[in-house]
């Protein structure tokens, strides 16, 4: 992991660079690293949720108090209506088929890690990261 000197003014971000004393990166940056200002001060980014509903042409905002047990609900419902105990051959295989894992390269080591453990502890195992391709 890249230790990183953020400074901001008024609230944006105005300069990311490494940190010297950090025996890792020793004060360089990846291209990740080089493009976190673009991604935290980009006027297009979202800020608050959207949801759109089945058969809705539009977005709504929600809050996160909203988004987060629906989200959980959702996958929770999921689950359990598809989960797999024993393949065709009867070996126990204890997985999900109706839900996926997509990493990005926005994301870091711990927290793809992180990622993984979660979807594996759901019985994801369908799991993709854009560095494959």
């Amino acid at each position: 992991p890249c230790a990183l000197i953020v400074s901001a003014s008024n609230g944006k971000i105005i300069n990311i660079e490494g940190d010297p004393d950090h025996p890792i990166n020793q004060g360089s940056l990846c291209s990740k690293g080089e493009a976190l200002i673009q991604v935290a001060n980009n006027e297009r980014r979202l800020t608050t949720v959207k949801y759109r509903a089945p058969n809705s042409d539009h977005w709504e905002e929600k809050s996160w108090d909203w988004a987060l047990p629906e989200i959980a609900k959702r996958i929770k419902k999921t689950r359990d209506e598809n989960w797999i105990s024993k393949d065709k051959k009867g070996s126990v295989v204890n997985r999900v088929e109706a839900l996926a894992g997509l990493g990005g390269a926005a994301l870091d080591n711990e927290e793809c890690y992180l990622w993984s453990k979660l979807a594996r502890a759901l019985g994801i195992v369908y799991l993709e990261h854009q560095a494959r391709i």
